[in-house]
């Protein structure tokens, strides 16, 4: 449909409803999917001939997953590994966004915060770079993922890892209203609602799935969120195998308001393509007004709208 593809990844016709004859002159976003290991460069050249490609074949926003950076074998690695904002790291993928004249959304970054050298703790920070390099917002991982899922190994992230303080406004991108998140964020409607609420068309879960919940839950909370916000919803994921204690569950996609799986990726790394259709959003809110619907007076305000 639109040049050549990692043969690990898909890119799906939108439904006859959805196209119109200015189709191709829709945003085209591209979701990164990608096997992050300790080895920061090696990461880096991985990510960024993805980004390089997703220009190629004219995305204007590219998306990587939770932990592009890298995934650390213990928390002891995730800390000495980490970096601040202004560090060597985000500088090389400021260079990158303004190279390939691109937006690119880093979906989750060990940053060590100014409380650093209190704490001794870091955030899981999602960056949002303009076409010029520039940050344009972040937001810190609200919801850590402390949880110990049989056959998947513990997952304690609050070890090395502090909860950001607030959600953030979404903010206007090339492709539509964004509003951040970041995994394990996608297991809290209110968060989503709350978003939506503040004038959200995109929402974007930047993730890494582990194998026996990605199977189960995966695609369906990623509909869910889409179908319950009339949000389109972009998720890059994490895939294979990390290192001998981690592996992740993979298959990126996008989805439409109507709950309908745009774009996805399969096992391995490579990216898929989707276009995002406002019109279309508005419409079908328009045909099935939900939020006008709301009773707040019944069971209070889920999700009450950002200031």
């Amino acid at each position: 449909m639109l040049g050549t593809l990692s043969s690990a990844c898909t890119i799906h016709r939108p439904r006859a409803m959805a196209v119109s004859s200015s189709s191709w002159e829709l945003p085209l976003v591209a979701v990164c999917q990608v096997t992050s290991t300790p080895d920061k460069q090696q990461n880096f050249k991985a990510c960024a001939d993805l980004v390089r490609e997703a220009a190629r074949l004219g995305a204007c926003l590219a998306f990587l997953p939770e932990a592009f950076d890298f995934i650390a074998r213990d928390p002891a690695e995730t800390l000495r590994l980490s970096e601040p904002l202004g560090g060597d790291l985000l500088g090389e993928y400021a260079q990158l966004a303004r190279e390939c004249g691109l937006w690119l959304s880093l979906g989750g970054f060990h940053e060590r915060g100014q409380n650093w050298e209190q704490t001794q703790k870091i955030y899981n920070c999602h960056v949002l770079l303009n076409s010029k390099g520039s940050v344009v917002t972040t937001y810190r991982k609200t919801h850590l993922c402390d949880v110990e899922i049989p056959g998947q190994g513990p997952m304690h992230e609050s070890n090395s890892t502090m909860p950001g303080p607030s959600l953030e406004s979404p903010v206007s991108t090339p492709a539509g209203q964004l509003g951040l998140a970041i995994c394990y964020d996608m297991r809290f409607p209110e968060l989503s609602l709350a978003l939506a609420q503040a004038g959200a068309e995109i929402l974007t879960y930047p993730s890494a799935f582990g194998s026996v919940t990605g199977p189960a839950h995966w695609e369906v909370l990623l509909r869910a969120r889409a179908i319950e916000t009339q949000c389109y919803v972009v998720a890059a994921a994490q895939c294979g195998r990390h290192h001998e204690q981690r592996a992740s569950y993979g298959h990126s996609m996008v989805v439409d308001p109507w709950g309908t799986v745009v774009a996805r990726c399969s096992e391995g790394p490579g990216l898929c393509l989707a276009r995002i259709d406002l019109s279309y959003l508005r419409q079908l809110r328009q045909h099935l007004p939900v939020f006008q619907h709301r009773r707040p007076d019944l069971y209070g305000h889920l999700g009450h709208p950002l200031s």
